[in-house]
């Protein structure tokens, strides 16, 4: 992968490449199986994983490797 393509951590200020997909759903806003995603390089991944699962929002954490979206992911 170049650069331009690398996916970058989602936590704030990180350009880290990203190495762990963290799905997940707000069940106030979205309909069950949604999911939305968040990438994490290996240091946030533990970080933003207790954010979302404190919030009860945290569905699955995955290898990005690994990940196949869902085809109506709503992946942001």
């Amino acid at each position: 992968m170049s650069d331009e393509t690398t996916p970058i951590c989602s936590a704030k200020g990180c350009r880290t490449p990203a190495v762990w997909v963290l799905a997940w759903n707000n069940p106030k806003i979205h309909t069950p199986e949604r999911r939305k995603t968040w990438i994490a390089c290996e240091e946030h991944r533990e970080h933003l994983s207790q954010f979302l699962g404190v919030r009860g929002f945290l569905k699955d954490v995955v290898p990005l490797a690994e990940w196949e979206a869902p085809e109506d992911s709503g992946r942001s």
